[in-house]
Order: C-alpha cells, then sequence, then structure tokens
C-alpha cells in the first residue's frame, strides 16, 4: 500500500512510521483492494494529533486521534479506522446474504396433489359425467359474554440472544428453538429484530 505522509511542526520517528504502515496494512487487509493512505501528524498545545484517509475501491474511511504522544495518538486513529473497516465489511457481507434469505422466507409453500384423485367431472372409466357441488354454510355462534385472553408475558431470556450471530444464524436459532420474536445482535453491535408474521414467514426490522 502507498502511504503518503505529513508532519506540521513535529517530527515522525521511524518507529512511528513503522507502527502507521503496519496499522494501514491491517485496515487495508480487511478493506480488500486497497489504493492509498495518508496520515498527517501535527501538535495542537500540548496534544498530539493523528489523522489518517484510506481510500479503497469503493469506500474511504478517514479517523483521528488525539493523545499525549504520537505513538498513543496513531494507535487511538488506527484503532477507529479499523472499527469502521469491519463495520463496512460486514454490512457488505449482510447484503449480499439478504436476497438469499428474503428468498428462503417468502418462499409459498409447495402444494402436493392426492395420490389417486380424478379430475373434477371424470369418472373413473374415463366417460365424462355431471359434478355434484354440495354447499356447506358454516353457522357462527357468538358468546353472550366476551372472553378476554391474557397476554402471554415474555422474559428477556427468551427473546433476547446473548451472543452476537449474523442473520442467517438468528433464524436458525429462532426455527430451532420455536421462537416467534428474537433480538440480537451481529458482530459489529448493530440491532436487529426478527419475529414471525401471522402468515408465518419471518421478518427482519433492523433497529436505527
Amino acid at each position: 500500500m502507498e502511504v503518503e505522509f505529513t508532519a506540521r511542526q513535529v517530527s515522525i520517528p521511524k518507529s512511528v512510521r513503522s507502527q502507521a504502515e503496519e496499522g494501514l496494512e491491517r485496515v487495508g487487509r480487511i478493506l480488500g483492494r486497497t489504493a492509498r493512505a495518508s496520515i498527517t501528524f501535527r501538535a495542537q498545545r500540548h496534544l498530539q494529533i493523528a489523522e489518517l484517509t484510506i481510500k479503497a475501491r469503493v469506500q474511504t474511511i478517514e479517523a483521528a486521534g488525539k493523545a499525549d504522544t504520537l505513538e498513543g495518538a496513531l494507535r487511538i486513529a488506527i484503532q477507529h479506522a479499523e472499527n469502521q473497516a469491519l463495520k463496512y465489511r460486514d454490512r457488505q457481507f449482510e447484503r449480499k446474504r439478504m436476497p438469499k434469505l428474503d428468498k428462503v422466507l417468502t418462499a409459498p409453500p409447495v402444494a402436493h396433489a392426492k395420490r389417486g384423485a380424478q379430475p373434477e367431472g371424470l369418472a373413473e372409466n374415463g366417460k365424462l359425467t355431471r359434478a355434484k357441488v354440495k354447499t356447506s354454510i358454516a353457522v357462527h355462534s357468538f358468546p353472550v359474554s366476551t372472553t378476554i385472553v391474557e397476554p402471554h408475558i415474555m422474559t428477556s431470556g427468551e427473546a433476547i440472544a446473548v451472543k452476537p450471530m449474523t442473520i442467517e444464524e438468528a433464524v436458525k436459532d429462532a426455527e430451532f428453538r420455536d421462537r416467534d420474536l428474537l433480538i440480537f445482535r451481529n458482530r459489529v453491535g448493530d440491532l436487529f429484530v426478527l419475529h414471525r408474521r401471522r402468515d408465518g414467514q419471518m421478518e427482519l426490522v433492523e433497529v436505527p
């Protein structure tokens, strides 16, 4: 990776340059193809400031750090950049897997034909007959008093996942435990709510 260093009112030691190159290479491996990176060191009163910019193919990351030393400011800036890169990578991964998951969740049930069933209007000997249609009328009787259904109260242990998981893992966990509601976070801390609709399909809600 091509790294451009800029120093304003400070001098950059070789150890800080090596630390910066190693940290930027680590962030670049997370992003994939990285074109170039630039980092600026400057002083502001008693603080040392490190500002870095990493330009990848479709993403630009900017981060800054402030500390009493150049090493501390650089360490904070690289940590912020690495967190942004991990969050961007996980979002791209989930966005690619989301269409496949939607197809699984919204797939219509397959109707199976009954064995030995004859087409309507055909007898077993193949001759056309007139089908007799029977109409049934359902008569409903309403109770005199309305029955009040007590709501089901779920505990946090039933609805909240303890460990981070992907969307696919959350769907499998909800199906395995027969849950209608599951609140979970992914590996970067984003909050999601997975619940079962009245038609039986699972719906995912991303909490902003």
